[in-house]
């Protein structure tokens, strides 16, 4: 029975103002409420906007402690204190009037290319504020706004008499933490939009400040040539890159090209100097490359007439790609516009294509080694497959549970997320521990030896190791087809803790190393969501007077005990590795909360984590040795 039955009546339907909706629904324009990133963006799109249109070449961001954001450009400012119909001043509208803007047409002063199309973006900064202000300036005048909480508050105008700064805007907001789970912005993402925008627009200075911190410039003289050498350094392996900067009315392309030794592909797209993650152009990109490459490797022989074509995984491996396409006319599927659904891709296409046929055959030798990379690939890819349909998960629950790796004792709790699971080195240490540990949440597994490294390794010798099956199949997630990784699902995680356990020597480092870049390889979100422990063994016992037993990190907590045990009786050894302590110690050393030492591995900078992974588990030497000598000093030793 339905009790409480609702009416539906005209009083129902109600009627929101755009600074209501907004307020109400801020996701809808700004998708991540987590952080008030959005807005800093918004608004230094639109001074990103005046220096491509020809006015400018300095942005200067200002952070306060109190979360108070400053954006100042010498674009070519408002027209001051010019009434519309409406009793609002074109600079008031601009900032609260929604849909209001000067870049929706083709032939304007924007020429359609602008990063704002929607006229939404500034107003953003206005309804989801505490407040906000704004001043602008030209032709020796000026006008000063104030907003609080959305509404306009009070005007200023006046004749303008700084001549060093002629023309120009200053936005600064404080986000509300009504909106906001924190009114701080990602500085990590924008430190990285920063340094891109300066890459995409050579010759703009955008000038970053924070309280108490070092100012950071960013400007970029080559474009996305700096961009690539940063994100392909002692990775490349191509001699000379495909460079195209291409003008054909209001249509610009400019793209650099390259293949480096990894496994998997770069794509980095802009359109109007904005980040993209989806749309017509990315797969134009890809079937014009595929497409091009097959021809291309056909006419030399060498991909023979009876091999199939190379698919286009094959042909983007290693391959790192930035473009910026300038195309009036496009569309997006949000005010975000990380999604591209309209764009006119005809004239980057046949550009593109004749560009790649000019540097195919003026780089032979180059052209050579990214086809024998493509043929490795296909076949890395068939022998993937079929270790993939080898850890592939079972259907059935009893099919899942026979479907684990013999080696692997298990808990019996049904609640899988207190679980943990005991990665340890070598047979006899396993012994030890599923001798010592609560058989209801505490799982053993041990490996062999050292593990291989996913870095230094092509998929088919990764997935036919036995010790990574393994490890896949315990852990019980699932493989993606086409990325190699492991699909990330807090629900299917067998296991709530994953501890690494080796010896505390050099080379149980080593293995733990090994470890961590496997899971970092492939499901980083193991470590970024904190399923990955380290065990710390200690280094030393004592032996008390009355024969109990205490256990100590290293040589600094044991010249500690020292100091504070001066005069007494008791015995240090140094301690076993795992494989010859009894079970009562490992207990103590890995089991028990109270006495184990276990860290949690903490990621925070995904980018900074996934370079140091790089520098120190990959095939180049040059960035390791450089790495190394830049932090010598900082070495304990």
């Amino acid at each position: 029975m339905i009790m409480n039955k609702k009416t539906y009546t005209e009083d129902s339907i109600e009627s929101l103002s755009p600074l209501a909706f907004t307020r109400l629904r801020p996701g809808v324009y700004v998708g991540s409420t987590e952080y008030s990133t959005q807005l800093l963006i918004e608004i230094v799109s639109n001074a990103v906007d005046e220096f491509r249109a020809g006015h400018g070449d300095k942005i200067t961001v200002t952070i306060k402690k109190d979360n108070t954001f400053i954006v100042e450009d010498n674009g070519q400012g408002f027209i001051t204190n010019l009434l519309r119909e409406d009793g609002k001043t074109v600079l008031e509208a601009a900032f609260s009037v929604l849909n209001t803007s000067g870049k929706y047409t083709d032939d304007g002063v924007y020429d359609g290319v602008a990063l704002g199309l929607n006229g939404i973006g500034s107003k953003l900064a206005t309804y989801l504020s505490h407040w906000l202000e704004v001043l602008s300036w030209r032709d020796g005048k000026y006008e000063h706004i104030w907003f609080k909480e959305g509404v306009f508050n009070k005007r200023d105008c006046g004749d303008w008499k700084n001549g060093d700064k002629p023309s120009g805007t200053l936005v600064q907001w404080q986000p509300s933490e009504e909106f906001f789970t924190n009114v701080e912005v990602d500085l990590a993402a924008i430190t990285k939009l920063f340094k891109v925008l300066a890459c995409l627009c050579p010759g703009l200075t955008i000038v970053l400040g924070q309280e108490d911190k070092p100012t950071q410039t960013f400007m970029s003289k080559s474009g996305l040539s700096d961009l690539a050498d940063e994100a392909v350094s002692g990775k490349e392996i191509l001699k000379n890159r495909l460079n195209i900067h291409y003008e054909g009315g209001k249509n610009k392309l400019d793209l650099v090209l390259t293949y480096t030794n990894a496994y998997s592909a770069t794509i980095v797209p802009y359109v109007n100097a904005g980040l993209t993650d989806a749309g017509p152009h990315i797969t134009q990109f890809k079937t014009t490359l595929t497409r091009e490459m097959n021809k291309f490797f056909r006419e030399k022989g060498w991909l023979k007439d009876k091999e199939e074509n190379l698919s286009g995984d094959d042909c983007q491996e290693g391959l790192y790609v930035a473009f910026n396409i300038t195309s009036p006319g496009v569309a997006y599927d949000a005010q975000t516009k990380s999604r591209l659904v309209k764009i006119d891709m005809k004239p980057f296409t046949s550009v593109i294509a004749e560009e790649l046929g000019y540097w195919f055959a003026t780089n032979e030798k180059d052209l050579k080694i990214i086809c024998d990379k493509a043929l490795n690939a296909r076949k890395a890819r068939a022998a993937a497959k079929k270790a993939r349909d080898a850890v592939r998960e079972p259907k059935g629950k009893k099919d899942k549970l026979l479907n684990l790796p013999t080696k692997l004792v298990d808990a019996w709790s049904t609640k899988r997320n207190t679980c943990e699971l005991l990665i340890v080195e070598g047979d006899s240490a396993a012994a030890g521990l599923i001798g010592a540990r609560d058989s209801e949440y505490q799982a053993v597994f041990p490996i062999r030896g050292k593990l291989i490294n996913l870095y230094k390794n092509t998929s088919d010798k990764v997935f036919s190791n036995q010790e990574v099956i393994n490890i896949i199949k315990a852990i019980g997630l699932e493989m993606d087809n086409k990325s190699h990784k492991l699909v990330y699902d807090a629900s299917k995680l067998r296991y709530g803790k994953i501890i690494l356990a080796a010896d505390a020597d050099p080379d149980g480092q080593a293995i733990r190393n090994l470890l961590l870049t496997f899971f970092w390889s492939i499901c980083p979100e193991l470590l970024t969501k904190g399923h990955i422990y380290v065990a710390i063994p200690p280094l030393f016992r004592i032996t008390t007077k009355k024969n109990q037993y205490i256990y100590l990190r290293d040589g600094v907590e044991l010249e500690e005990y020292k100091i504070q045990h001066n005069g007494e009786s008791y015995l240090v050894s140094r301690n076993k590795g795992l494989g010859e302590q009894d079970p009562e110690e490992l207990g103590q050393c890995l089991l028990e909360p109270e006495t184990r030492n276990v860290q949690q591995i903490i990621v925070s900078d995904y980018n900074e984590t996934s370079k140091l992974f790089d520098v120190f588990m990959g095939t180049a030497v040059p960035p390791r040795r450089a790495y190394i000598l830049e932090h010598s000093e900082e070495a304990e030793y």
